[in-house]
């Protein structure tokens, strides 16, 4: 019973590892054929997504603009374009290549087709303001003129007041709505605004409507800007269960919130309504404008409204990268062609299938039929390695660059690497006299600590990388890393499984001449299963092929283990001398 154990726990592990494999493929199944992307087709597909430089993509160029129409400054342009790979990052896509370029302009290249959500990401300028409601009404509110006849939008009088009188004393002050405001907003549609609201003074009153242009408002004054913000996360209310958008502000930006919510809770416990609202004004647009029903004092406000999960997340990502130091206007929008293109791929591909077949012809060399588990297992850990691509680039947006692809070329030779360190082992164990089936259990044991360590290493070795290096890289990296946790696995959960199963096998088990675990051809010298045999007692008799396996063993055998055959030697000399004497 004990000795089927071993092959019992075999079977389970291989059981496990085409049970995993089919998840795997089920997961991507989901994809391919349930859910959809935002243009309407499947969300994944059964190749991987291409890179920038193997695919081509979508460029964007943006141009800055400033107040005063000067060119930016070097520092301004550096932080805008961090700024936009930080929202590209956000949303999902990888590979994406930002650059400034001519003093002006950011070239943003990203693969594939931009979807319209990642190009407002891009484009949208996500200047958060936050300005008290002074009046609201509306959008389709109509006015009938002096002749009866209804006009929906009238044309102010230019000669109305618009000077504040008497001086406002806060954001909230009513006497921001003087008369000519009052009449602009009267004449403000929505569906078809006069002016930007984006750009509106933030020392100044401002008119502007909901995303749906179903309401309207006047607000005051801007009283914090996006840059009070530290933090910006989308999340469920605990008790309504609606999304919101969790705000973290720095000192400043509490303190500072900490006056307004105060002011503006005042205003509702007075029946001061609308002026006990506060709106968050993005673009120009007011996506929010909650009543103000306490203080907030501790900077951690939440923005709350008619949220998605996924309008939510975006909003969070545009606030929590904080607003552009710059104003941009799309210059252009192209498709541009791969820069390396399909014949790279197929070369990097060639490159790798070379790399494959060296590895089997040395592996089938060295190993004889040994070496069919190492292909084996390159082949299994392929597999797995692009659906879990596929699933990546579905999930996470990843896509496979010419250096990614390297990576997974370079993974061949540590593969191989780990096999290798464990057949040796098992070698060894032969060579000291044990059974192959023991020797594949004590090869394990001692095999797989040293490759735990040594992945470990290059684990590191690719985060590290994938931290520090430049974004050309991170797709080596990534890969090396992503390559070298599914090799620790298939050594795990295939590799030793299956040597546990050939042990028992007449082919492998028997040390056949072909199998790579012939213990004659190894220079195993040994008396019993546990007992090291002289070396000169082993090669009585047995000519050229025993003096070979002499040889080997010599090679092969510590200081320990040379003492103790020279002391088993010398034992039967020594005892007829002293007989002699007597």
């Amino acid at each position: 019973m004990a000795s089927s154990s071993p092959v019992r726990h075999a079977w389970r592990v291989l059981l496990g590892l085409l049970l995993v494999t089919g998840v795997l493929f089920g997961i991507n199944s989901l994809g391919v054929y349930v859910f959809k992307d935002a243009n309407g087709g499947p969300a994944s597909s059964w190749s991987p997504e291409l890179a920038l430089d193997l695919q081509g993509g979508t460029q964007i160029v943006l141009s800055a603009e400033t107040e005063d129409g000067a060119a930016p400054t070097a520092e301004q342009l550096d932080q805008a374009a961090a700024i936009i790979r930080q929202r590209v990052d956000a949303s999902g896509v990888a590979e994406a290549d930002i650059t400034t370029e001519g003093g002006r302009n950011i070239v943003v290249q990203i693969p594939g087709v931009a979807d319209q959500q990642t190009r407002d990401r891009i484009q949208s300028s996500a200047q958060l303001e936050f300005r008290a409601v002074i009046a609201t009404t509306a959008a389709a509110t109509s006015f009938v003129g002096d002749d009866g006849v209804e006009t929906p939008y009238p044309t102010p009088d230019p000669a109305l007041e618009s000077t504040p009188s008497p001086e406002p004393t806060d954001g909230s002050d009513i006497a921001w709505a003087t008369p000519k405001l009052l009449a602009e907003f009267q004449a403000y549609d929505c569906s078809n605004p006069q002016n930007d609201a984006s750009k509106g003074p933030q020392d100044q009153p401002l008119i502007a409507c909901d995303p749906t242009g179903a309401e309207k408002y006047i607000l005051g004054p801007t009283e914090l800007t996006g840059t009070a913000i530290d933090d910006a996360v989308a999340g469920r209310d605990p008790q309504s269960g609606a999304w919101t958008v969790q705000l973290t502000m720095n000192a400043d930006g509490a303190d500072a919130f900490g006056k307004v919510s105060t002011r503006l809770n005042q205003n509702r416990i007075d029946g001061q309504t609308p002026r006990d609202r506060f709106a968050f004004v993005l673009d120009g647009s007011v996506i929010s404008a909650p009543t103000m029903n306490g203080q907030i004092l501790d900077g951690r406000p939440s923005i709350s409204g008619s949220f998605t999960q996924e309008t939510a997340t975006t909003l969070a990502d545009q606030l929590k990268f904080g607003a552009l130091p710059l104003s941009f206007a799309v210059q252009s929008d192209d498709t541009v062609s791969a820069t390396l293109g399909t014949q790279q791929l197929q070369v990097g591909l060639i490159a790798g299938l070379i790399g494959l077949a060296l590895v089997a012809i040395y592996s089938l060399i060295v190993y004889r039929a040994l070496g069919s588990v190492i292909i084996a297992s390159i082949a299994v850990m392929a597999v797995l390695t692009y659906i879990v691509i596929c699933i990546l680039a579905w999930r996470l947006g990843f896509r496979l660059s010419l250096a990614g692809v390297a990576g997974l070329i370079v993974s061949i030779g540590f593969t191989a690497d780990s096999f290798i360190v464990y057949f040796e082992r098992i070698r060894d164990e032969l060579r000291d006299g044990k059974s192959i089936t023991s020797a594949v259990e004590d090869g394990w044991g001692r095999a797989r600590r040293t490759i735990y360590i040594s992945k470990s290493i290059n684990i590191l070795a690719a985060v590290v990388l994938y931290i520090l290096a430049d974004s050309t890289v991170k797709g080596f990296a990534f890969t090396l890393g992503l390559t070298t946790l599914i090799d620790v696995m298939i050594f795990v959960i295939f590799t030793h499984p299956v040597m546990q199963l050939l042990a028992r096998t007449r082919f492998f088990g028997g040390g056949h001449k072909l199998s790579g675990l012939d213990p004659d051809a190894l220079g195993a010298v040994y008396r019993s299963r546990s007992q090291f045999r002289p070396v000169a007692t082993a090669t009585v008799g047995r000519g050229a092929k025993n003096a070979r396996s002499r040889g080997e063993a010599e090679r092969r055998q510590t200081i320990a283990e040379r003492k103790r055959a020279e002391a088993l030697a010398g034992e039967p000399s020594n005892k007829a001398g002293s007989e002699g004497d007597n």
